[in-house]
């Protein structure tokens, strides 16, 4: 399988590119901490919405960039993200930032989803 394929399929299941290699116990490991931590950051109602320019006026660069940047990282948990975003209760960037934990626990569920990717690519490329 490409590499491209592979990082697209993981993205989109998390865990998903350890599946394609036949790694059950890695799918498995993945898919639970991507899916119960971004359930989690559900729970706790982070919000979903990418910060709007109204709502970046008056902030320095450097905090704009953190909070796009924030935002990327949501985007990153795949099929949970894509299936929560037509519900995402928060009206826009700001009203998700309310609830702190629940907006952390959605980034990192993202961060985790592309740990996932990048070392089943490794494994990939090491050829395990």
């Amino acid at each position: 399988m490409k590499a491209v394929g592979l990082a697209l399929f993981g993205w989109l299941v998390p865990g998903g590119a350890y599946l394609l290699m036949r790694r059950y116990l890695q799918f498995v490991v993945f898919g639970v901490l991507v899916s119960t931590t971004f359930a989690a950051g559900l729970a706790l109602h982070g919000g979903l919405q990418w910060p709007q320019p109204a709502e970046l006026q008056g902030l320095d660069p450097f905090t704009v960039l953190l909070f796009k940047g924030g935002a990327v990282a949501k985007v990153l948990a795949g099929c949970p993200f894509l299936i929560a975003l037509p519900f995402d209760g928060a009206p826009g960037f700001l009203d998700g930032r309310l609830h702190e934990y629940g907006t952390t626990l959605l980034m990192l569920a993202g961060l985790f989803n592309l740990l996932g990717i990048s070392s089943a690519l490794e494994l990939r490329k090491a050829g395990n």
